[in-house]
């Protein structure tokens, strides 16, 4: 379809949609006689779209509950240091680990609940924002990229980021108030310190001596700092409110390229983008006519016809060129088999298919204008 035919059939169903005199409602997807109506569609978006924010809300619940337990953990062990007598500042170093792990749970968590938000955002900005603004044109891969999401559920945030983020949003002060207490616990109990060698002993855990106490308590506490500063650059997914302004990476074609937000007129902020993989399909077959027939007419894909010989008989054969994804070599294959059982199906991946019906040819602009 090409870029005056996406916006004719847009228009027209914006018309269907809206009920304007004159405007006979299509279908905007048929499959084995079955006929979806637009209203139809828009019916099944909003249900999917209620079901997808369900389930974001319910990870995101986990995630502040994970988050307070660390925080009722945390005051619940200072509070029974300051009680307790001279080396109770050893529950303090237990509670750090014990918050450590709360911090690998969170962010696990963290990763689930980023899959469902990744679907919601594709349907906000290509779906509704498409619905609210029109004739703002959904982006070329949006229903790709949420088909490609749901055929095979992956993560969109690495553990790293996701570890990253919990860290800078919650954790942070949580450890910062741990060691803060740790150190006044040291220096005031028994009694006030009035030298070093004094702190030193007080900070000693049973036959682990004070000094490598403090070494590993600033060494760990540096580790986590280090991390949280040098993930701050990973943005894989929206996750929660990144800065609107300054600049980030956005996706173009295959590359990522820097470009300030307030220059990319519609492009949609922080949309994701993935896509099926693809594949290319050559078909050796005497019944050449009867199968791109039926290709074009059940599969809606185009079919090129080759001319090939046969190097070992001799005879001349037929050779189809057709480009698909990963959902329909199945459907290729039953096809083939209907038509011609003696077929000879090759599938190889391919990098990149530009044109009608896959990814467009023209290239967008980083500031969004083609």
């Amino acid at each position: 379809m090409t870029d005056g035919e996406s916006k004719e059939h847009s228009a027209a169903w914006w018309g269907a949609v809206k009920g304007e005199p004159g405007v006979t409602p299509e279908h905007v997807w048929t499959f084995r006689g079955y006929k979806l109506k637009a209203s139809e569609f828009t019916t099944a978006m909003v249900h999917f779209f209620r079901a997808e924010v369900h389930r974001a809300n319910v990870w995101r619940q986990r995630l502040d509950m994970t988050t307070n337990w660390a925080v009722i953990t945390t005051g619940a062990t200072i509070s029974i240091a300051f009680s307790q007598g001279v080396n109770s500042h050893s529950v303090i170093v237990l509670n750090t680990l014990l918050v450590t792990l709360f911090l690998f749970i969170e962010a696990r968590r963290y990763r689930f609940y980023e899959v469902w938000s990744t679907r919601v955002r594709l349907l906000e900005t290509d779906f509704f924002a498409a619905m609210l603004v029109p004739p703002f044109q959904p982006a070329a891969d949006w229903a790709e990229s949420l088909a490609e999401n749901l055929l095979q559920p992956h993560f969109t945030i690495s553990m790293w980021e996701a570890i990253g983020r919990r860290y800078r949003r919650n954790y942070l002060w949580m450890y910062g108030i741990m060691a803060a207490a740790w150190v006044v616990h040291v220096w005031l109990r028994p009694t006030p310190i009035t030298s070093w060698t004094d702190f030193l002993n007080n900070a000693a855990l049973g036959p682990v001596p004070g000094w490598l106490v403090l070494a590993a308590g600033v060494a760990f506490n540096l580790l986590l700092l280090a991390m949280g500063v040098l993930t701050m650059g990973l943005q894989q997914a929206s996750g929660e409110i990144l800065p609107r302004f300054g600049t980030f990476p956005i996706r173009v074609g295959l590359d990522r390229v820097a470009a300030p937000a307030r220059l990319r007129d519609w492009r949609a902020w922080f949309r994701p983008s993935f896509r099926r993989e693809q594949f290319l399909a050559l078909v050796i077959t005497d019944h050449a006519e009867a199968i791109a027939r039926r290709v074009l007419s059940e599969m809606r894909r185009g079919m090129t016809a080759l001319s090939g010989t046969g190097m070992y008989t001799g005879q001349p054969r037929s050779v189809l060129l057709c480009a698909l994804t990963a959902s329909e070599v199945p459907h290729l294959r039953a096809l083939l088999h209907e038509e011609d059982p003696k077929a000879f199906l090759i599938v190889s991946p391919a990098r990149e298919i530009l044109g009608s019906g896959f990814t467009p040819l023209k290239q967008e602009t980083p500031t969004g204008r083609k």
